[in-house]
């Protein structure tokens, strides 16, 4: 069954995109998407990465280190950074806050972002962190955690089902997909169009996607691809408006990151699986996180998905539950089959590398 939904979606994504993939594909930059690393992902594990539900800096710093210096092949820290980054940059940092406090882009990590994007040579004031949301940045605690002159930076004010606000929006840059909320007129523009956000458009040159490593119910998993497609634009509701039946994540993900503005922009992928999320997803159910206490690194973010989607899997076997492909509704989730092939028709559009036999996972345990 699995199988023949991918097939039938990813009909309906190269019909929905096929206007804007060439003008995307020549548009492409040496460090846009897939980026100079495809199918490479760097996973880095310490066993002292958190202790007591709480993030360490000391081995935090030294992952951060190892990731970025073994993605890139640098010799050294700035180096590495600056593979990416360069003075006259402005760089926005996608933080994932929406498990809230108990699961989300942490302090520590951030931080060490900031940190390498000033010794490349990054102006502070050119550093901006961004959420779509802004209430949801504050209750997650991130604007305590920002060095003096970094930026925050969000869309709209808090989630709502309608999301018709363009106010943060470009009105220019959107895709339009014959999909709507119930009850909404598909005749109307803004219905059938998700805008994308000011900051992405208009901005910055160059943006760090720092998701969390998490289960989702509706898209299976949401890692680095649903970080960016989520949180850029807006009328997302409409992706996975009414269980059991209305979602279409697998198409939307993937028709979202296939505009230019986010292939040219993306340039790295800093996945914070420290602490993880196996059921229950996008949000933060205590019950269902574990310290998985590793961070990956990648410019590559179907690799980097499809590599976390196995991460989660895995972990769901421990716990006597089915693939997240093959779930079905419970108390916690409210979609049956989640559309986690959102990653492969990501990779069908060039965005990175799904084929096991071309994703290279190069792991590195660090001591405590």
């Amino acid at each position: 069954m699995v199988s023949t939904r991918r097939r039938l979606f990813q009909t309906a994504l190269l019909a929905a995109t096929a206007r804007g993939q060439s003008a995307a594909v020549e548009s492409e930059s040496r460090l846009g998407l897939p980026g100079p690393y495809p199918g490479r992902v760097i996973a880095v594990q310490h066993p002292a990465s958190i202790v007591s539900g709480t993030y360490q800096a000391q081995p935090i710093e030294d992952m951060m280190r190892k990731g970025m210096m073994e993605l890139t092949g640098a010799r050294g820290w700035v180096d590495a950074w600056r593979v990416f980054f360069e003075p006259g940059d402005v760089v926005a940092i996608k933080v994932c806050p929406v498990g809230g406090r108990a699961i989300c882009s942490d302090g520590l990590v951030l931080n060490q972002i900031v940190a390498g994007l000033k010794q490349a040579g990054v102006r502070t004031g050119d550093i901006i962190v961004y959420n779509r949301y802004r209430r949801e940045m504050f209750s997650a605690g991130i604007p305590r955690w920002l060095p003096r002159g970094v930026r925050l930076s969000w869309a709209s004010e808090a989630y709502n089902r309608i999301q018709h606000d363009i106010d943060g929006y470009d009105p220019e840059t959107f895709v339009e997909l014959a999909l709507a909320m119930p009850g909404q007129d598909i005749r109307e523009e803004r219905v059938r169009r998700s805008y994308v956000a000011k900051l992405l458009v208009k901005q910055v040159n160059k943006v760090i996607n720092v998701p969390v490593l998490k289960h989702h119910d509706c898209a299976g998993v949401t890692i680095a691809l649903k970080n960016l497609s989520h949180g850029f634009v807006n009328n997302v509701e409409r992706s996975h408006a009414r269980p059991p039946l209305l979602n279409a994540t697998g198409t939307f993900i993937p028709a979202i990151l296939n505009l230019p503005v986010f292939r040219q922009k993306v340039v790295l992928n800093i996945v914070d699986g420290v602490r993880a999320l196996w059921e229950g997803g996008p949000g933060g159910r205590p019950e269902f996180i574990w310290e998985h206490k590793t961070m990956y690194f990648g410019t590559d973010p179907v690799a980097l998905d499809k590599t976390g989607w196995k991460v989660i899997d895995r972990k769901r076997a421990e716990k006597g539950l089915p693939p997240v492909a093959e779930s079905k509704a419970n108390s916690v989730s409210r979609f049956s089959f989640p559309q986690v092939e959102h990653i492969e028709l990501a990779g069908v559009l060039g965005l990175g590398e799904f084929d096991d036999a071309r994703i290279e996972v190069k792991r590195f345990d660090l001591q405590a």
